[in-house]
């Protein structure tokens, strides 16, 4: 049996989202339509050219290639890249003020009038109706390879998933249909799923698939191989992460949670589980289970989240909004530094009524291991009034953290843009997560049926692949580059109801 637990760990590792991980039939798997078939799609899609040419990954390859045919357009392709290079240049770098003036919305303005009503009459939109044909193909287990156990969630097991068609790793989020029922778990399930297809940020992991088999329905997530951070807190030799890596998780941590609110989402349950590191040292927020969507200009209220991590406002149960996200980092910038959460010690075992009091009472302590500055947002963050707490004060929220010395070393223009390698880089050797026979496994439910009502669930649950980060992947594993080829087209039927140029 440890063989084959080594076995399953060296298969996880090593079977990586490139060319060599894609079925022999992985061209079946994503085989374009007819562009006759494409009718009813094209009069109904929506003809936005934000979404389209520029939300969009693969419409905005599309749209590049198009302009690429004139030089005018291409011009002004040419332009926007510029400007997007110029916005991440470091600030001693940049050559002259005057490139502060380049207007990019005068740019997608015009691009989004003429050149966009002409691109809908191109073979190239016609191309990108064959992809959203394919993107919008039913989804189901066979479309995947299953790998080992990573982990178990609240409702199920969590195991390592490879596309047949691309071979990009995943990790696919198991919540059996009867544990749901008989639990409840219905809405908390539901609203998970709907959060993450609101989000596309590199700092929260992302939701590519939502299917359903006979036994459970499937989330197919970003696929985290680095560990989770509290692994490396305790488990790296000295309990504790160096400054630079404080710093970096923090301001990542930090862009995950920006990115969170400008959707009106709260989080509610930072802790060090939640925050898992990808092959190459990125962070990404994870589990949003807990998470909820913020009424316009309005508080929530909940006694929500992980004990030990909870916010005063939480515990009292008072009304909040985003406060409680803010003391969280405070929480975790504290541990990552101290080896300690800031209100006991590691592997200290409280009632939850004397965590609760030491939450509400208790002043942090603050030891040899904290400088100057970490200290300070320690203390801001973690400030018990939130009307008090940095970020809560102006209501400018990350803006105002992303200001804090702390964070002086820190480019935030060029960390969003992925383009800071981080101070820490995993084993690529390693498997940070536990061997598959440490993992529990979930016993039988017994005395649950399923019905029309769960049906009905279910068909709200089970939308197939999301946009952005489906075609990401078809991008990223070069299955657009190998299948994105213009022969001979065929000519597509006339339909006299049909306006193109709408």
């Amino acid at each position: 049996l440890k063989i084959d637990s080594v076995a399953v760990n060296f298969r996880l590792v090593s079977n990586g989202g490139n060319r060599k991980g894609r079925s022999r039939k992985w061209k079946e798997f994503l085989r374009f339509p007819n562009i006759n078939e494409c009718t009813e799609l094209e009069i109904s899609i929506e003809r936005d050219y934000y979404s389209l040419c520029v939300n969009q990954p693969i419409g905005n390859q599309l749209f590049r290639l198009f302009c690429a045919t004139k030089s005018d357009l291409q011009h002004c392709i040419d332009l926007l890249d510029e400007t997007a290079e110029y916005e991440v240049t470091p600030d001693d770098k940049r050559k002259n003020f005057g490139k502060e003036l380049i207007n990019k919305y005068l740019t997608s303005q015009y691009l989004s009038g003429a050149p966009f009503a002409e691109y809908q009459k191109s073979m190239y939109f016609d191309r990108f109706l064959q992809w959203k044909m394919v993107e919008r193909r039913p989804i189901t287990r066979d479309i995947f390879r299953e790998y080992r156990v990573l982990g178990k969630g609240g409702f199920g097991e969590v195991c390592a998933y490879q596309s047949r068609a691309s071979g990009k790793m995943y990790a696919c989020k198991k919540l059996e249909k009867k544990r749901i029922k008989k639990q409840r778990g219905e809405a908390m399930a539901l609203n998970e799923k709907q959060i993450l297809e609101r989000v596309n940020s590199r700092f929260v992991v992302s939701l590519a698939y939502a299917y359903e088999t006979k036994e459970a329905l499937c989330l197919v997530l970003t696929l985290m191989n680095g560990g989770d951070l509290r692994f490396h807190i305790y488990n790296m030799g000295t309990e504790g992460l160096k400054k630079e890596s404080v710093q970096f998780s923090a301001a990542e941590i930090l862009c995950g949670l920006s990115h969170l609110h400008k959707k009106s989402i709260v989080y509610r349950d930072l802790k060090p589980e939640n925050i898992l590191l990808d092959d190459n040292g990125h962070i990404r927020i994870s589990d949003l289970g807990l998470a909820v969507i913020l009424p316009e200009d309005k508080l929530v209220k909940g006694r929500v989240g992980t004990a030990g991590y909870m916010a005063p406002e939480v515990i009292i149960n008072t009304h909040y909004s985003e406060s409680v996200d803010w003391w969280g980092l405070g929480c975790l910038i504290y541990e990552m530094t101290d080896g300690n959460p800031p209100f006991r010690k590691h592997k200290e075992r409280l009632p939850r009524k004397e965590m609760e009091r030491r939450v509400l009472e208790m002043i942090e302590n603050y030891g040899k291991k904290f400088d100057e500055d970490t200290e300070s947002i320690c203390k801001s963050l973690l400030a018990k009034n939130p009307k008090e707490r940095l970020g809560c004060k102006s209501g400018r929220g990350s803006e105002v953290i992303k200001g804090h010395v702390f964070f002086k070393d820190i480019n935030f223009t060029r960390l969003e843009a992925g383009m800071m390698p981080p101070p820490f880089v995993p084993d690529p050797r390693a498997v940070y997560c536990a061997d598959v026979l440490d993992i529990d496994q979930f016993s039988t439910v017994k005395g649950v049926s399923l019905d029309e009502v769960d049906e009905n669930f279910y068909s709200k649950f089970n939308t197939g692949s999301v946009t952005v980060p489906w075609q990401n992947e078809m991008i990223e594993t070069e299955c657009f580059k190998d299948l994105n080829v213009f022969g001979n087209l065929i000519e597509k039927t006339s339909c006299e109801h049909l306006n193109r140029s709408v």
